[in-house]
This record gives structure tokens, sequence and C-alpha cells, in this order.
């Protein structure tokens, strides 16, 4: 079992919801992300359990993607906390500019939230009693940051670096770039002393250079030929909507893909428009196959119990 410092908690989540890290010292109840917003109760939940009759005083978020910042409304309803997010998202969130916000061309929902504070690569932050570097980890998501704990040799890196890999990297499906914004925080984490990782997604681990020998291995692979990719993007996007919503036709998949951009411009790269239809059929069946996420049953798509 991996030892985390007493101030740090972790609550690995699922599919939906990413990974939330609770920091806590006399000054800070913090949290850093809080899930999708169909799983805030259970995130809500998690944090009354563990602070008890203390209250949560500040929300971090690493990125603005919905599995990291669904249950931000919530928890600001639930407790008057402060919450810090990405500095080059600040007008977005103020706004709630729909088309900077990846939320509707997702395919996906967040309830609206507010900010207090603003967080940028270079700031420090102390929090369960650790002093933590904020850290810039465009790819995945250009605005990302990650938090580097030297003393501690602990990093909380989103999406930027799993124990097998690493988010789908967006930016590319939109024409802008990713792959060497990825490739870049791959070398810049692999400079680090790094013992322990926290990841957006999956159980914290310290097989850290064979970890990042697997991620600069997908770069490659990814970079070689684009469309795997969007091949990818499409396969977590269509699985991370039946896990919400559990079925749907293949017609309601075909409309939500029109509907959001993010897939509609990966299904472009793969695909002419009059074959989306076939795409989507061949792109179920290898999620349905040998025992996959999904299943077919006739025109609905069905996504298997956990």
């Amino acid at each position: 079992m991996i030892k985390l410092p007493e101030s740090i908690r972790v609550f690995e989540r699922g599919w939906l919801s990413s990974n939330n890290v609770l920091l806590v010292d006399d000054a800070c109840a913090a949290l850093v992300d809080t899930g999708y917003a169909t799983h805030a109760p259970q995130t809500v939940a998690l944090v009354k359990q563990t602070l008890g009759a203390r209250p949560l005083d500040l929300i971090v978020n690493t990125h603005l993607h919905s599995d990291h910042c669904g249950g931000n409304a919530l928890l600001q309803s639930t407790w008057p906390c402060r919450t810090a997010i990405p500095a080059s998202e600040a007008d977005a969130v103020r706004n709630w500019d729909a088309t900077r916000l990846t939320f509707r061309a997702t395919g996906q929902s967040c309830e609206r939230f507010t900010f207090t504070e603003t967080i940028a690569p270079g700031a420090q932050r102390r929090l369960g009693a650790l002093d933590w570097q904020v850290l810039g980890a465009p790819g995945h998501d250009p605005h990302s940051l990650m938090l580097y704990c030297a003393d501690e040799r602990i990093l909380i890196s989103a999406d930027a670096l799993w124990e097998n890999g690493f988010g789908v990297i967006f930016p590319e499906l939109e024409g802008e770039s990713g792959f060497a914004e990825e490739q870049a925080v791959l070398e810049a984490i692999a400079k680090l002393d790094v013992r322990l990782v926290i990841p957006g997604h999956g159980a914290p681990f310290t097989n850290v250079e064979q970890a990042l020998e697997r991620a600069f291995s997908r770069v490659a692979w990814l970079r070689a030929d684009p469309a795997r990719n969007a091949k990818n993007a499409l396969k977590v996007l269509i699985v991370f909507k039946l896990l919400e919503v559990r079925a749907m036709s293949f017609d309601t998949l075909l409309r939500m893909l029109e509907d959001a951009a993010v897939m509609r411009a990966a299904a472009a790269m793969l695909k002419p428009r009059d074959e989306w239809s076939t795409l989507v059929h061949t792109i179920v069946e290898e999620l349905a196959a040998r025992n996959g996420p999904l299943e077919i049953d006739g025109e609905r798509i069905v996504a298997r119990q956990a």
C-alpha cells in the first residue's frame, strides 16, 4: 500500500469523475478537483465523512473539463468555500462562455459555478501543511495545471500523466497543437524528483519511470497517425456519455455527435459526414467486443454494469 502524508486523502473515483485530493491543515481544508456533476452528491458525502463538522475552505481545479469541476456548484452551495481556477479560464467562467468552455462541445454537462481566485504556472500554494508549486500542463487541455511538492516528491498530475498513458489530446482535434505540448510536459515531469504521482484517474502510483516510458511511447504513436487520437477521443466520449445515461439509441448518439463540436471534429478526421453512421456503428461494435464497456441491444446501446 502506498503511504501518503497524513494531510493528504485521495478519493479514487470511477470513469465519470476525476479523483479528488483532499489536503487538510490547521489553516485550510482544500479539495483538488471535484468530479462530474451527476456524482456531485457523492463528492460532498466523501468530503463530509472525512472533515466531519469542519467546513471545506477551498476548491482548486487543475482544469475545467466536466469530470474535474462538475462538483463545484454543489460544493459551493454546501460550504462558503473559495474556488481557484486556472487563470486563463477566468473570463470564460465569469461569462459562462459556452463556446470556450468544453461542456456542450463534448456532450457533457456542468452546473454553473463561480470562482474567487485564479492560479497560474509559477505560483506557490501552501496546502495540507505542504508547499506546492503550480506547473503548466498543456497537451490534454491548453489550460491544465499540475501541483508538485518537492519536499514530499509528490506530483498531482491531473490528466497529463496516468499510470498507463494520459488524457485525450483535445487541441489536436480542433487543428491546434497538442502532441508537442504533451511531449514537453512529460519531459518536464521526467526532470522532477517524483516518487509518487496522484493522477486524475486511477490509483496513485510510484513506478514513475515506467509510466513515463509508456506515455512517451503513446505520444509517438499518436503523432505518427493523428487519426488514432481522433478515434480514441470518440471512444472515450461515447463511453462517458453511455455511462452517464446508461442507454441510448444509435440515432440519438448520431444526433449528439452532430451537436457536440469536439465529437464532430473527431468524426470529421476519420470519415466523410455521409459515413458517420457506419463509423459510429463500427466504434460501438469495437467497444462491445470482448466484454467491453458497452453492449448492443438491437438499435440501442447499453452501458454494461460496472
